[in-house]
């Protein structure tokens, strides 16, 4: 299953959105965090996880989604979250803690929460396997049609719930596909210091289902093997494991010394970046013409630009409403 040439303008234009966005929050984050770095401070306090480098996971599957289908993503979810469709002005005040936010400003950025498009994250290693399990369960028992996304990152491979969570989707063919996007550090571990196989693939053989490893952070190669496991589990065949080799540009998180990474890695990444390898590869193929490029980089840009505006506009909730939504 080959991308369109629209399909292939549809995956460029969002990394694109990620990409820009995620440099504009990055900007902001750090805005009240000077002379002396302290999370809690500034326009967004708390941790900020940014997910550059890795936005070939996010389109790669999402292109084949609709707004029925359900994704639960991780703690680095902005591009998951822009791929799905969710609403970018009300995210983005939802990270500034605003009461316009998609949760009213209570979850901040791990927590992103669209019932429109169907998206969900958490700050919790591997939690949502489960609920991603049974909102397939859901979708079968009620005949509905959708299936389930479950993003993981590698390091979430060695939690309980993954091992549950396929096992009982196996068991149950479900239809879900769990995909790992495997950047080879559980923030500074890594992968292969604490795996005991080297790619998460071999581990769907234990579950009876389909694992298939796609090297090379392309998003091409990543929208060909998901076309296929989707197919299958709207097809009723069951789940599939995508095991998606990727790369973090960044740190962990904002404020991350990366004194763990070996000498040179980060310069060898940025040379591989998955934006500008698409962007010379749809010039090369004229899926896009240097013109048409540079139109699609200034509306990624304006569409930030507003949702920004918005989240910085938008007021915060009252002191009275601290305790709304709260159950005690």
């Amino acid at each position: 299953m080959k991308p369109s040439l629209e399909q292939k303008v549809w995956m460029y234009e969002h990394m694109l959105v990620s990409r820009y966005y995620e440099q504009a929050i990055e900007k902001i984050y750090l805005e009240g965090k000077s002379p002396v770095f302290n999370m809690a401070k500034g326009t967004i306090p708390g941790e900020m996880h940014l997910s550059n480098g890795q936005e070939p996971c996010a389109v790669g599957v999402c292109a084949h989604l609709h707004d029925y289908d359900i994704i639960t993503a991780t703690h680095r979810p902005h591009h998951q979250a822009i791929a799905k469709g969710v609403d970018l002005k009300r995210m983005t005040a939802e990270i500034f803690g605003k009461k316009s936010g998609l949760s009213g400003g209570r979850g901040g950025h791990m927590h992103l929460f669209d019932p429109a498009v169907n998206f969900s994250c958490s700050g919790i290693i591997g939690q949502g396997m489960g609920p991603a399990v049974g909102a397939a369960l859901s979708r079968k028992l009620q005949n509905k049609p959708g299936v389930a996304i479950s993003y993981i990152g590698d390091a979430a491979s060695n939690q309980g719930a993954f091992h549950e969570s396929l096992n009982l989707a196996a068991v149950w063919k479900l239809p879900v596909v769990f995909v790992v996007e495997d950047n080879a550090w559980g923030i500074s571990v890594a992968k292969e210091t604490s795996m005991s196989v080297t790619h998460n693939a071999v581990r769907a053989q234990s579950y009876g289902i389909p694992g298939v490893f796609v090297p090379g952070n392309d998003p091409v190669a990543i929208f060909e093997a998901a076309g296929e496991a989707i197919t299958r589990a709207r097809n009723g065949e069951g789940p599939t494991l995508l095991d998606l080799e990727t790369y973090r540009l960044a740190g962990h998180f904002m404020g991350d010394g990366e004194d763990y990474r070996p000498a040179g890695e980060k310069a060898a990444l940025a040379e591989k970046d998955p934006i500008l390898v698409f962007e010379q590869t749809l010039l090369n193929e004229k899926v896009i013409t240097s013109d048409e490029n540079e139109q699609m980089k200034k509306a990624a840009l304006s569409r930030i630009e507003e949702a920004v505006e918005f989240a910085r506009s938008s007021d915060y909730a009252p002191a009275e409403e601290a305790m709304d939504f709260v159950f005690v």
